[in-house]
């Protein structure tokens, strides 16, 4: 599939709104081109996942296993400096929150470039 057809990040924000509505698509290579080439991922947990080939993998798996439907969950205020924003979000099942380092690209758009999904309740 060609990342074409597919909704772009225009603002930090818009990242957390297409993972979830790619999550709930199925959609593990979507998913991935929410993340810079050179990304990294903090999941699974206890595991550092490096690159958007190897992100693309985890998703698929995330996207194999996970229950429909995947939830949206409350944002909160972003950060900006300059290029980069740090985007959280509250989380929805009890695992902790989720923080994510989002890039302003060339373009406009934007993408991750660190992820940490999730962070154990006694962290």
């Amino acid at each position: 599939m060609s990342e074409n057809p597919r909704a772009v990040a225009r603002t930090p924000e818009d990242l957390a709104r297409l993972f979830v509505e790619r999550a709930n698509a199925r959609d593990a290579e979507g998913l991935s081109l929410l993340y810079a080439p050179d990304a990294v991922l903090a999941y699974p947990a206890g595991a550092v996942t490096v690159g958007r080939e190897a992100i693309r993998a985890v998703c698929e798996r995330l996207v194999e296993n996970a229950p429909l439907p995947f939830p949206f969950e409350e944002p909160l205020p972003t950060v900006r400096y300059g290029d980069l924003a740090l985007t959280s979000t509250k989380d929805s099942d009890g695992t902790g929150g989720r923080v994510q380092v989002a890039r302003r690209q060339p373009d406009g758009t934007w993408l991750r470039v660190i992820d940490r999904p999730e962070v154990p309740a006694t962290a």
